[in-house]
């Protein structure tokens, strides 16, 4: 076990320097550069301030014949800065996470989408692609995930880990491993994490973190760039009030640090909606009050007959204003009528008021190995199911003698060892990398590194635990089968069915490319590699192949590791002879299998060329199938002059 930990490190510790070679963005934002002998806590200092402005921001939904069918935005517009949290609040399907989408440049691009407005950034307007790192402060992404699962972790990992790793990314190569440590640890303290800093994170079958720690681990992987702007949607969500709570403290506290910070949330407790200091609140796309929150907004809806009750928690009245009443016909329609009218009335103060800035319209991968290892229970079972396949194959073909019956269950039992472990190989694979997929995304999205390096790091990564369960199941089976009894073929038989368990591997991931769900890439995988089965040399004897088929046993990788395992197997191998037609050296069996004069090297270089032809086409699908967010076109002419008559 200690050497499989060396192992691991060593791969691990060589991916990250990989990684940092070649990865090429840096962060988005770095703390102020100082020389390292004489820095004393790790990072520091303000970020720049980042003021957002958005104008006439409109996103309309069209239906089939290119009609707006509705509006999930209508001519928005308002300011978020520096030093203070807003809040975006209102009912679900109120616009919410649209208008943060938005802003933060992140709404997936539709062809039943318009979306238009204008979108500034400390008074430049930002382009139609996105926000650019040539600003070198402003991170456009989401700090929290759909799961509460930070980005760079598993179930398996610790927090302090999920740091390190962000600032060995993204933080600059002149720092000492000793400044990034003290960095990693002030950020843990901030975000008041460090008593559990060393706990693993856990999931819905692992015992870990509380949902409000994953969350504030969360926002403490993108908060090592230092980004100017935090974008939050719904962080409170699944959490309890003294979660929640603690979380919008973080948030609080960044704001007081000097980020600007935009958040998405439904109906706050008192206690949390207390810590905003601007607020919006949305209604079926359209702004019913802007500006200041606590005790602003009670006294505007107060002047236009709508009294918060004593003792009543503010966002609860609130939310019930804007909200339709569906509990009957008349309270539908008596609610609707409520927010259109507050619609307006806060539309024409908007048109009214003048210098209130909310409302004027502007002019490592290195922890694979030690996350793949500390998986336990998919470690267990892997190791479980290689044993117990070794052991079942080895009792079915025990002990094999030099008969003349024995060549067929020797051409039986190596085709059914490659079968078993490209499948192993490759359903571990697609159960995996489709959910992974997600956070190769945003961590691309970040510059924390590129698709080349990733995917490079990632094989290097995977060497120890890859080789692990062929190598266990080889040990068992081999000596049980009484396979060509030397230890030189028994190394070559297990390095054939490693080197196809990492080509298995490298299928797998093209097909949680290629899918778009796990359920997906677990039925696609296991069908494209029964074809691969057909043509693995056993079945179907290639000279006898169609010729519209011959292209397909080229890459499969079953007829490539078959074939190995044959030539390894039987030459040198002498049979017992009862008839003057019977097989005596192994390589005649070869021959009658029309796999003579191939050499165990031309499969494994065979392999090799299969396992990069998968890679090669995973970066191909990922760098295709990217997201792509919607784009900020200007409102349309007509509407531009009406703005202005007006």
């Amino acid at each position: 076990m200690e050497v499989r930990g060396l192992g691991q490190l060593l791969a691990a510790l060589a991916a990250a320097f990989f990684v940092r070679a070649i990865a090429g963005p840096g962060p988005a934002l770095l703390p102020p550069a100082e020389d390292d002998a004489e820095a004393g806590e790790g990072g520091g200092g303000g970020v720049p301030p980042v003021t957002i402005r958005w104008a006439r921001i409109t996103c309309a939904l069209k239906n089939k014949r290119g009609e707006v069918a509705r509006f999930l935005l209508s001519n928005v517009s308002g300011e978020a800065k520096p030093g203070r949290l807003l809040a975006l609040m209102g009912p679900s399907g109120s616009g919410k996470t649209t208008l943060l989408n938005v802003l933060a440049r992140q709404l997936t691009a539709s062809s039943s989408l318009h979306l238009s407005g204008f979108l500034y950034v400390n008074g430049q307007t930002i382009s139609k692609g996105g926000y650019k790192r040539a600003n070198d402060y402003f991170l456009a992404q989401d700090c929290f995930c759909e799961a509460g699962r930070p980005v760079l972790l598993t179930a398996y990992g610790k927090k302090r880990e999920a740091l390190s790793l962000a600032a060995e990314l993204q933080l600059p190569d002149l720092w000492a491993p000793e400044r990034k440590e003290r960095y990693v640890n002030d950020l843990l303290f901030r975000l008041g994490l460090v008593n559990c800093a060393d706990s693993i994170v856990g999931d819905a079958k692992v015992r870990g973190i509380s949902g409000g720690e994953k969350k504030r681990l969360s926002l403490a992987c993108e908060l090592i760039a230092s980004p100017s702007v935090i974008f939050a949607d719904e962080p409170t969500t699944g959490l309890d009030a003294f979660q929640a709570e603690k979380v919008m403290e973080t948030l609080r506290q960044l704001a007081e640090d000097g980020h600007t910070v935009i958040c998405s949330i439904h109906q706050p407790r008192g206690s949390v909606y207390g810590k905003f200091d601007d607020i919006v609140l949305l209604s079926d796309g359209d702004i019913v009050y802007m500006g200041p929150a606590k005790e602003e907004p009670l006294t505007y809806f107060a002047s236009l007959g709508y009294q918060c009750p004593d003792h009543m928690n503010p966002a609860e009245f609130l939310a019930d204003l804007i909200s339709t009443d569906y509990g009957s016909t008349e309270s539908v329609h008596s609610s609707q009528k409520r927010i259109e009218n507050l619609i307006e009335a806060f539309s024409n103060k908007a048109l009214l008021t003048e210098g209130n800035s909310l409302i004027t319209t502007p002019n490592n991968p290195e922890l694979s190995v030690k996350l793949a290892f500390r998986d336990g229970p998919t470690n267990k079972v892997r190791a479980r199911m290689s044993v117990a396949s070794a052991v079942i194959f080895g009792s079915v073909f025990w002990r094999m003698g030099k008969s003349q019956t024995s060549i067929q269950d020797r051409m039986g039992l190596l085709q059914v060892a490659a079968i078993n472990t490209a499948m192993a190989a490759l359903t571990k694979t697609v159960g995996v990398f489709p959910k992974e997929r997600t956070i190769v995304d945003r961590e691309r999205a970040k510059g924390s590194y590129a698709l080349g390096p990733y995917l490079s790091s990632k094989l290097l990564a995977e060497i120890p635990i890859g080789a692990a369960f062929p190598l266990i199941f080889g040990s068992i089976l081999y000596p049980m089968a009484k396979l060509h009894p030397t230890f030189s073929r028994f190394a070559k038989f297990c390095g054939i069915v490693t080197v196809e368990s990492f080509a298995a591997s490298a299928m797998g991931l093209t097909v949680g490319a290629m899918a778009p769900t796990t359920e997906a890439a677990m039925a696609l995988g296991p069908s494209l590699m029964t074809v691969f089965i057909v043509f693995g040399g056993y079945y179907v004897n290639p000279d006898n192949t169609p010729v519209i088929f011959r292209w397909i046993p080229r890459i499969s990788l079953i007829r490539w590791a078959f074939q190995g395992l044959c030539i390894n197997e039987f030459k040198g191998l002498q049979f017992e002879q009862q008839h003057s037609y019977d097989i005596q050296a192994g390589e005649q069996a070869l021959e009658r299998f029309s796999l003579g004069g191939i050499r165990i090297a031309d499969t494994l270089v065979a392999q090799g060329r299969i396992l990069m032809f998968w890679y090669w086409s995973t970066y191909l699908l990922l760098k295709k199938n990217r997201p792509k967010y919607q784009p900020l076109l200007p409102p349309l002419e007509e509407d531009q002059n009406k703005q202005q008559v007006e």
